[in-house]
């Protein structure tokens, strides 16, 4: 039978198929979304067999490097104003700016019991160090000021604020003991409706700003078959799942 004699050009020709359609998407995403992310990219890989390469840093920075030419194709900031500005200036994919996520301000310490649920160490002054996040590259960092003005504290605590670049290094100065508390995004430390380790207060949304987060494409990835279908994904039950999980509103 002459069958078994093109079962491997059959087998060849799916696989070569398989590979044409599987893509790559170079995405810069906002540090206080790391976490959510990597998660959302494991089942998106499985899902499509696209592949997500990640570079994760501060909204303002990304802003920068996008402007000078970085290879990036999708763009999850950590506010609305940014990819904003960007589709306004032409660097975007028109129509493609969505709101993935609304995030939240904690304030967070690695100690047990040191923050209280209602934020009043910040009032009693203890401390040595608070950290942010750079409130001009870091919307994270700005709603730390904007919380600081809302509760008449920002004279007071001035000298004792460390400035990390972005969240991250906010919330490392705390993991290490550098600050006894900061103000961190509430995904760093918080899994499936409770805080994994140390203690927080859950800043009101009332005292800030909203931290709406959008994604966009960017001009890099209009013919990219993988940043359309990073995007679709975003929107999707699987991605909103996580990004709940870690403490978002949609």
């Amino acid at each position: 039978m002459p069958f078994p004699r093109f079962a491997p050009l059959l087998l060849t020709t799916l696989f070569t198929v398989g590979t044409v359609q599987a893509d790559e998407v170079q995405v810069a995403v906002a540090a206080n979304f790391t976490a959510p992310l990597q998660a959302i990219a494991a089942d998106f890989e499985k899902d499509t067999g696209h592949k997500v390469v990640a570079a994760y840093g501060a909204t303002g920075q990304f802003y920068t490097q996008i402007k000078n030419g970085a290879p990036f194709e999708v763009f999850l900031a950590a506010d609305d104003s940014t990819p904003a500005r960007l589709e306004s200036e032409g660097d975007t994919v028109k129509g493609s700016r969505f709101t993935y996520a609304v995030g939240t301000l904690a304030l967070w310490s690695a100690k047990d019991g040191y923050v209280d649920g209602q934020g009043q160490v910040l009032k009693g002054n203890a401390f040595q160090h608070l950290s942010i996040a750079n409130p001009k590259a870091a919307p994270y960092g700005l709603a730390a000021t904007q919380v600081l003005d809302k509760l008449g504290l920002a004279a007071q605590v001035k000298s004792k604020i460390v400035e990390g670049q972005n969240i991250t290094q906010a919330y490392q100065f705390v993991s290490t003991g550098n600050a006894e508390l900061g103000f961190v995004a509430l995904s760093q430390v918080y899994k499936d409706g409770k805080v994994t380790g140390g203690s927080a207060w859950i800043v009101p949304a009332e005292l800030h700003d909203p931290i709406k987060q959008d994604a966009v494409i960017l001009g890099k990835g209009r013919n990219n078959p993988a940043a359309v279908a990073l995007v679709d994904y975003l929107k999707g039950p699987k991605a909103a799942a996580i990004i709940q999980a870690y403490g978002y509103q949609r």
